[in-house]
């Protein structure tokens, strides 16, 4: 993807002719090309030449650049003395529309945050309305340079242009080296998958440097083990692990968008036990089909769209049941498993196919029927479990010994591809995963792991972090803290207002915020945090601010099955007494009638540690984490019971607003 499709000096661009500089605009589009678009470029080129008519300053123009993350292009950027300027045209329009001013926002956010020659630059988005009246701006910067949207209109631009200009010190910049600046974008999920949709390549929205080992690099080793498999007619199992936010379920999206081909014969197919990520991602591929068919003038109604996404993406129980009908293989030759250590065990496969289906006798785990399925195919097929390790958080989760015990009793043909870490206790429980499994095919390959999460792009350690404050490791968590709090701000509060105040005021542009604790906490119930209030996923996730059922609104609160596997940019984790510290240890508490009673099962107890290890690597950006007073007026809220928790997290370094 061309970063610009053109670039030039302001000098050079005056002497350009438009012909020449729309057909270079043009021969670089990668969409089918609509009037209006043609147009609106037609008037940029228009609008720009007039305003800058006699310039004779060192200054650079960008049209249409690239921002990745997004999958999204800015209409135009400036470089004028040292500083950038982020133009968002609105050809024809009478207004400042409030969404315009987010968007350029955004797109100025964007690049300070993950164009490596923007981190220290002065970023100054500007709503160009060109019919719109002339308004007084007032220029506000953030802490981090980047300022709050300024609006013209045709006629004014310049003039907003030279006296921000003059407001700041000049400075001066290398445009060759700004245009070529390393890109490093950690897209949301969300975003990742629109862009994935639209038919961008994983390399053009997943980070780059040298720290990371890319997503491209392992979306390159399953795709040499896809085309070795289809040559030599095998089947392959592959196991990609990963830290919390490393990018796993992307690699699994792009795998699927880049096999989801059923005219080759290699039809693939993403596949989640996540209910709320599965409903979300469709509906937003298919929200965004939709707003982008209006624009081209293709037209595709909701529904066609929602039945294009769950052909790409669907729940894998739904695929399970499916696949009891028929003794035929299904359509699919590649499946990606998300999170394939929350398959079932065999038993609770057996008790919900009595209680659910009324088949009785069911005698596979999740993790055994999904291999036979794809086993039924009689030249090639190739599954691919994407793992996290330490996530399991639901009965009856079976973790990844299952897989492997599936694979040596009933599959010992298929070619197993492993990362090698795939021993770490963290995935396996300590349990000999290899023990039978034929050397002959078993494969390591170090391209299958994703070490390094890019959810917390400001931190690399904050999964580390949070590890360690779960597992009680008090001394380390607080060194790591100190490497961190500069760049992802937690803090503590005992008040709930504290905490939502603190979001609204961290979040920028469509930065989205959200309200999440533990599905156990039923003590927060009057801090006005309801667990047993079931959210809609679509429409917290994905609706604006206006929606009073979004996550903006800080009214719904989403549990650990709600969010894992999605991310928000700023969060409230909402603690409560289910899990608490004390005596020097982690007690683990279910509540039950009209009290607190202890949790002894070894299984139920990593069930309720991981809830908050995912709760706690949600933030893209920060969080702050409330832990309430209590009352001792309430036998069910004991000071006591939230004291503890709040002095360990204080003392490992987290400072109290």
């Amino acid at each position: 993807m061309k970063r610009s499709y053109y670039a030039n000096t302001i000098k050079k661009f005056l002497l350009d002719l438009d012909s020449i500089i729309l057909g270079e605009l043009v021969r670089h589009h990668e969409f089918a090309l609509e009037e209006l678009q043609r147009n609106a470029w037609i008037d940029q080129i228009h609008i720009l030449k007039q305003l800058f008519e006699g310039y004779t300053d060192d200054a650079f123009i960008l049209f249409e650049y690239a921002i990745p993350r997004m999958g999204k292009r800015v209409d135009v950027v400036l470089l004028i003395k040292g500083f950038v300027f982020v133009l968002e045209f609105k050809v024809g329009e009478t207004k400042y529309p409030n969404y315009a001013m987010e968007q350029a926002l955004d797109y100025s956010l964007d690049l300070k945050n993950f164009h490596q020659q923007s981190h220290h630059r002065h970023i100054i988005p500007i709503v160009v309305a060109t019919e719109a009246p002339l308004v007084t701006n007032t220029l506000s910067s953030y802490d981090d340079m980047v300022y709050s949207p300024l609006r013209a209109n045709k006629t004014n631009l310049r003039a907003v242009l030279d006296d921000t200009v003059k407001s700041l010190p000049e400075r001066t910049i290398d445009f060759a080296l700004w245009q070529e600046s390393v890109y490093k974008p950690t897209p949301t999920i969300i975003e990742a998958a629109q862009a994935l949709y639209r038919g961008h390549d994983v390399s053009e929205i997943s980070r780059s440097d040298s720290g990371a080992i890319n997503l491209s690099k392992t979306s390159a080793a399953i795709a040499r083990i896809i085309d070795h498999s289809k040559k030599h007619n095998q089947k392959s199992i592959c196991f990609i692990t990963g830290v919390p936010g490393a990018g796993k379920t992307l690699a699994g999206l792009n795998i699927a968008n880049e096999r989801h081909n059923a005219d080759a014969g290699e039809h693939a197919v993403f596949l989640s036990g996540n209910g709320p990520l599965v409903v979300v991602l469709q509906e937003a591929l298919a929200r965004n089909e939709v707003r982008d068919s209006k624009t081209s003038g293709s037209r595709i109604s909701k529904n066609k769209a929602l039945a294009k996404t769950k052909a790409f993406i669907q729940n894998i129980h739904h695929f399970r049941d499916d696949s009891i009908q028929t003794v035929h293989p299904p359509i699919e030759k590649v499946a990606i498993f998300d999170e394939a250590q929350r398959a079932w065990t065999l038993e609770q496969t057996s008790s919900f196919m009595s209680r659910k289906k009324g088949i009785q006798g069911f005698q596979m785990s999740e993790p055994d029927f999904l291999i036979s399925v794809m086993d039924r195919h009689q030249d090639y097929a190739i599954v691919i479990c994407l793992v996290g390790g330490g996530q399991e958080i639901n009965t009856g989760e079976a973790g990844l010994p299952e897989w492997f015990s599936a694979i040596k009793r009933n599959y010992p043909n298929w070619h197993v591809y492993v990362s090698g870490v795939l021993t770490d206790a963290e995935y396996t429980g300590g349990d000999n995963i290899y023990a039978e499994i034929n050397p002959s095919r078993l494969h390591i390959q170090t391209d299958l792991h994703l070490s390094v999460s890019v959810r917390s792009y400001r931190s690399e350690k904050v999964s580390e972090f949070v590890r360690n404050i779960i597992d009680n490791n008090q001394a380390i968590a607080k060194a790591l803290w100190a490497g961190i709090e500069q760049d992802y701000p937690i803090y503590l509060t005992r008040n709930i207002e504290t905490a939502r105040n603190w979001l609204k005021e961290k979040a920028r542009g469509s930065e989205r915020i959200g309200l999440i604790a533990s599905s156990g906490g039923y003590r927060l119930r009057p801090y006005g945090i309801h667990v047993k209030s079931s959210i809609d996923p679509k429409n917290w996730f994905l609706n604006g601010k206006e929606d009073v059922r979004s996550s903006y609104y800080l009214e719904e609160v989403a549990t650990e099955f709600d969010i894992q596997g999605l991310e928000l940019d700023w969060t409230c984790v909402a603690w409560d007494a289910d899990f608490r510290y004390s005596k020097n240890h982690w007690e683990y508490k279910n509540f039950r009638g009209s009290s607190w009673q202890n949790i002894n099962d070894p299984t139920r107890q990593k069930y309720l540690k991981n809830a908050y290890r995912v709760l706690l690597t949600r933030a893209r950006q920060g969080m702050i984490i409330f832990v309430p007073e209590g009352s001792n007026q309430d036998m069910t809220r004991k000071a006591e019971y939230y004291d503890s928790t709040y002095k360990y997290l204080s003392d490992v370094g987290l400072q109290t607003i």
